[in-house]
């Protein structure tokens, strides 16, 4: 469930009161600007954000404007939500998925590089682009996996739709990649009711995605169009919703941690139940979105799915992992290079309550719940 901060109010009522209720308007601007003055404080470079409708729109339109199209293929990984993947068949291209290292659950970089090199040999052509993911807002190896896509000339769409605020060797997930990825679904770190963003790296790269997302109408006095647009903006209302969140994102990056923090004090020794967390020697700050947890099902009498069903009995929600992608069935005719490594995950893992409403003594009995079944 959001939670709203309280001056999202005030910027809604004033997109009402001056008639900006429709798409674009001050408060896209504002928060496109917020966003990019947000992200600039942990990157490299300058950030150029642009509001859109939905993550899955920013992946769709980075994936134009790198040039993707039919018959091409793109490395995608394997853990994670289909909207992933989806644009990447929009596009009539083809997902090539690569599974993930069982530290932080995100692209393996040698599975990524065996992938890369199998499809040259296979096609005689590189992938188009990768798509990692930073799941559950624990960062991807993203020196790795950069350091790969250089070596072959391959973009990085860096997908952090569940990683704002997560934090990789000092900087901001999302300011890896040749165009980084948010999203501000109502689940999200913070919320526009529905919305993303997509990350560019210039203000040429951002006018050009603006104006694919307007349906690239030219610029002449009669409608005009010489490309294929579409209508992907975020509207003046929605960003009203955005601008207030900014004002509380820190806050809500730092609930999340809390709850973190606390379901692996309260669990540590637990018997067959393990708090998941990094343990790489490069600097990690997951913003962790959802805090997940590992159950040995190796007892008859208790698994992931045991302990679902008792929390469930006691009015708890979990939440099971991403199915991996490769054994989606929309997915079946895709190439994969898996290690077994997620599909374990997906078999043993559960997402426990995390979001900003949920409080310490909620925590204390989820805990309370799982010592009973152990």
């Amino acid at each position: 469930m959001a939670h709203m901060g309280g001056a999202e109010q005030d910027f809604v009522r004033e997109a009402f009161d001056t008639n900006w209720v429709v798409p674009l308007g001050p408060n896209v601007d504002g928060f496109e600007h917020d966003l990019s003055e947000w992200l600039s404080t942990h990157a490299d470079r300058e950030v150029h954000a642009v509001a859109l409708s939905s993550g899955t729109a920013a992946i769709h339109l980075a994936l134009v404007m790198l040039g993707v199209g039919r018959g091409d293929e793109v490395i995608c990984q394997s853990f994670t939500f289909a909207a992933s993947a989806n644009p990447i068949c929009y596009q009539g291209a083809i997902p090539i998925f690569v599974d993930s290292e069982p530290d932080t659950w995100n692209m393996d970089p040698v599975l990524l590089e065996q992938a890369i090199c199998d499809r040259m040999e296979q096609t005689g052509r590189k992938p188009k682009a990768i798509v990692p993911v930073h799941l559950y807002g624990t960062p991807a190896r993203m020196n790795e996996i950069c350091g790969i896509a250089a070596r072959y000339g391959i973009p990085v769409v860096e997908d952090a739709a569940e990683a704002m605020g997560s934090v990789y060797d000092g900087r901001y997930c999302g300011t890896f990649g040749q165009y980084g990825v948010f999203s501000f679904n109502g689940n999200k770190m913070i919320t526009t009711s529905g919305g993303g963003a997509l990350l560019c790296r210039t203000e040429e790269e951002a006018r050009r995605v603006k104006f694919y997302a307007t349906q690239a109408r030219e610029p002449y006095p009669w409608y005009q169009h010489e490309q294929i647009g579409y209508n992907y903006r975020l509207s003046n209302v929605s960003a009203g919703i955005g601008r207030g969140q900014m004002r509380v994102l820190d806050q809500h990056i730092a609930r999340r941690r809390s709850i973190h923090r606390l379901y692996v004090e309260q669990l540590a020794g637990l018997p067959g139940i393990t708090v998941v967390e990094p343990k790489s020697s490069t600097p990690f700050l997951p913003n962790y979105w959802l805090t997940t947890i590992k159950v040995d099902n190796e007892e008859a009498d208790f698994s992931a799915a045991c302990l679902s069903r008792h929390l469930d009995e006691a009015d708890i929600e979990t939440r099971p992992l991403w199915k991996p992608l490769h054994l989606q069935p929309v997915f079946s005719s895709c190439p994969a290079y898996v290690s077994g490594v997620s599909e374990a995950q997906f078999n043993c893992g559960l997402c426990l309550p995390s979001g900003p409403m949920v409080t310490d003594e909620d925590v204390m009995r989820v805990v309370d719940e799982i010592r009973n079944v152990r």
